[in-house]
């Protein structure tokens, strides 16, 4: 309870940390431990079992609780989920939120400097926790796990009078799905002299939701693809069953993601698994760990803007299908480091130093 974001409409970075605070001193009473290993991103309990609790500490970071980025899209008056349009426009409300900013970036550095190690998912996260928390020698790369094994014995089974795209992820604001449906009406766009080439092409978007917000979102989506006349060509579904998923990826031979600065991308990994060929966002994690777009060992796709990734869509469709299994090939090989396996090896790895001086 203290720690959803619904209790806090305003400030909402320090109105999480401190109710995490709160959180930690309660698990701490009940369960004082040896060593405490933060993995949900509350690095203001830190420095609470350190020095309160005596504790070894440590923590897995999957995003940081603030960025550079962030700050800077404040400073630049750009609008975006957490940068409402009343802030951009009042240059007096901007300058305050950017000491905010500012201010908590002070204190959530100290707070992770408390930690003994750090682990990071992501090439991304490494480099603004190192930016952050200014502690190289304690950050280690550990790639999470990815379900990869499994889905890699996935046979194909794409149907070659349809073209499928899949979109997986939470319906979340910073998912962005709203470009992924500018991008099928680009696409329509390009391919309005050839109606039948456009009528074999479906976008699937497959989410989740977890409150009353999440399917407000998903309606507004919905009205969305309406006014784009795109209801034909674009299917949402809710909370699917594994299975159902399972299925979806043999099927579909495109996917897209769309998220601005992903911390890494564990969806991106599982469509690559399977054989579909990814048209990422060309930033964060798909872009520094996971898509490779070199001649000769391309494994996917990169774009920013809904025309870039309906040009990219166009060309998975017109390239040869030999062109296309060699990158199917190179994906599925590629994702092998983001394995179960290799994840245990590096945790443990990174989490040594915790018991061997305990």
């Amino acid at each position: 309870m203290l720690v959803e974001t619904k209790f806090y409409p305003y400030f909402t970075l320090l109105g999480q940390s401190l109710g995490s605070i709160i959180l930690g001193l309660e698990a701490l009473c009940k369960f004082p431990p040896d060593i405490y290993i933060d993995t949900t991103g509350y690095a203001f309990t830190l420095p609470l079992f350190r020095y309160i609790g005596g504790c070894k500490v440590g923590c897995y970071v999957h995003y940081p609780t603030i960025s550079m980025d962030m700050l800077r899209r404040v400073q630049q008056r750009e609008y975006c989920h957490n940068n409402q349009a009343y802030v951009v426009r009042n240059p007096f409300i901007t300058w305050l939120k950017v000491i905010y900013y500012w201010l908590f970036a002070k204190l959530y550095s100290w707070v992770g400097q408390c930690s003994d190690t750090i682990m990071v998912n992501s090439t991304w996260t490494e480099n603004h926790i190192r930016d952050l928390w200014g502690v190289p020698f304690k950050t280690h790369r550990v790639y999470p796990p990815c379900e990869v094994k499994n889905i890699k014995k996935l046979k194909r089974n794409e149907n070659t009078d349809n073209i499928l795209i899949l979109s997986i992820g939470q319906f979340r604001p910073e998912k962005d799905h709203p470009l992924q449906l500018q991008a099928m009406y680009e696409l329509r766009t390009i391919l309005s002299r050839n109606e039948d080439l456009w009528n074999k092409v479906k976008l699937v978007i497959v989410g989740s939701c977890r409150n009353e917000s999440d399917y407000e979102r998903l309606k507004n989506m919905q009205d969305l693809a309406k006014h784009l006349s795109l209801e034909n060509s674009v299917e949402f579904k809710v909370n699917v069953h594994f299975q159902d998923l399972l299925q979806l990826y043999q099927k579909a031979g495109i996917g897209i993601h769309t998220m601005w600065n992903e911390h890494f991308g564990i969806g991106v990994v599982e469509c690559m698994a399977a054989g579909i060929i990814m048209v990422a966002h060309r930033s964060g994690g798909p872009l520094l760990d996971i898509i490779e777009t070199s001649e000769g060992s391309q494994n996917g796709y990169l774009a920013v803007s809904a025309i870039e990734y309906a040009n990219c869509i166009l060309s998975i469709i017109y390239n040869s299908k030999e062109l296309n299994d060699t990158i199917r090939n190179s994906a599925r090989s590629s994702v092998e480091r983001f394995s179960e396996e290799e994840f245990e090896v590096n945790f443990l790895r990174a989490v040594t130093p915790l018991f061997n001086e305990s």
